[in-house]
């Protein structure tokens, strides 16, 4: 398997469904994307973060798509929310649906705001594959 949990005995587990690390091994390409805002491509933004979520994944999928990998090659995410959003487990299961219940590296950040104000998360990916898959 080219991309690996690290899930030390020595810590805590992780608070949510996530790993605290990932390995992938030499050889593997990478892709890292920008913050992939929640923008449909008729050029709409949904009011809600949890459909900007579905949003936001539906175009990281096409970007993985584009580079010939998928849900099983990502290995990082990192999740950008405006802080006023409250409960934060509509994201959270938007990100696991997309990952089809795979873990990956995950950290969520809260921020007062994000380039656009209609903008009320993003998200950034790292994805892996390995040469021979």
């Amino acid at each position: 398997m080219p991309n690996h949990e690290i899930d030390p005995a020595g810590i805590a587990p992780p608070a949510a469904h996530y790993a605290h690390a990932m390995v992938s091994d030499a050889g593997s390409r990478l892709l890292h994307t920008s913050g992939v805002v929640p923008i449909r491509p008729d050029g709409t933004i949904p009011d809600t973060v949890e459909a900007q979520a579905e949003v936001v994944w539906a175009n990281i999928a096409a970007m993985l798509a584009d580079a010939g990998m998928d849900a099983a090659d990502v290995v990082s995410v990192t999740t950008y929310v405006v802080a006023d959003e409250g409960d934060l487990s509509g994201v959270m299961a938007a990100r696991d649906r997309a990952l089809d219940g795979r873990k990956a590296a995950s950290t969520l950040v809260t921020v007062p705001r994000l380039a656009r104000p209609e903008w009320r998360m993003e998200i950034a990916v790292v994805a892996a594959r390995s040469d021979d898959t």
